[in-house]
C-alpha cells in the first residue's frame, strides 16, 4: 500500500487542495489525523467538495483553529500518539499534516516526530513568494534531521523559477511540480491543472 504525507512550509499555503489533487490523480483515501478549527468547516470537507470520495474520520476534531497541542488543551482533550498511525486502506493512502513540519501535536510531539515514526515519504507543499526559500530549506532540515524521506518539493502559487530551483538544488530534492492558484476551484480545474503540472509517475 503506497502511502504519502503531505506537509507544508506553513499553515494556509495550499496543503489541502494539494491533497485533493493528489488524492484524487492516485485514486487514493484522504486522511487528515487531527483537524484544529471547525467554525469554517474540517480540511476534509474541503477535500470532498474537490472531487476525493474516500475521506477517513479524524483522530481527532479540535474546535480552535491553533496548533493541535494548544487546541487540545483548550478543549480538554489528551492527544494519543498512539491514535495516530495510519490507517490501513485499500490502495493508496494520502496523509495530511497540520501547518508546518514543527507543529507541536503535544507538548513533546512534534508533526515532524510523527513523520519519522511512520516512515513514509513526504511531499513538502512550499509557497513560491517571497520567504519560500528560508521556509522551505528549514523544513528539508528539519525532516532529515529525523530520517524522514522526502519525496519532494510540490509548488503552490504563481511561477517563480529562480526560488523554485534554488530550493530544489540548496535542498537537494526533486521538484515535483507547481500547482497554480485556480479561479475557478472546483474539482475539474483542480484535476486539469493537477495533470498538466505534475507526472503521476512521480508520486507512485
Amino acid at each position: 500500500m503506497t502511502r504519502l504525507i503531505v506537509t507544508g512550509t506553513d499553515t494556509g499555503i495550499g496543503k489541502t487542495v494539494f491533497s485533493a489533487a493528489l488524492a484524487g490523480a492516485l485514486g487514493a483515501a484522504y486522511w487528515k489525523p487531527i483537524q484544529s478549527g471547525l467554525e469554517d468547516g474540517a480540511d476534509a470537507d474541503t477535500v470532498v467538495s474537490l472531487g476525493v470520495t474516500r475521506v477517513l474520520p479524524e483522530a481527532y476534531r479540535l474546535t480552535q483553529p491553533l496548533s493541535p497541542h494548544r487546541a487540545a488543551e483548550i478543549d480538554g482533550v489528551t492527544i494519543d500518539p498512539d491514535r495516530l498511525m495510519p490507517p490501513a486502506t485499500d490502495g493508496a493512502l494520502v496523509i495530511e499534516g497540520a501547518g508546518g513540519v514543527l507543529v507541536p501535536v503535544t507538548r513533546d510531539l512534534l508533526f515532524a516526530d510523527l513523520f519519522a515514526r511512520w516512515a513514509a515519504p513526504v511531499v513538502l507543499v512550499s509557497w513560491t513568494g517571497l520567504g519560500t526559500i528560508n521556509h522551505s530549506l528549514l523544513s528539508i532540515e528539519a525532516l532529515r534531521a529525523r530520517g524522514v524521506p522526502i519525496l519532494g518539493v510540490a509548488f503552490v502559487g504563481d511561477a517563480n523559477d529562480d526560488n523554485e530551483a534554488t530550493i530544489a538544488a540548496i535542498g537537494r530534492v526533486k521538484r515535483l511540480g507547481r500547482l497554480p492558484i485556480l479561479d475557478p476551484l472546483d474539482a475539474a480545474s483542480l484535476r486539469a491543472a493537477f495533470a498538466d503540472q505534475f507526472r503521476i509517475e512521480d508520486f507512485a
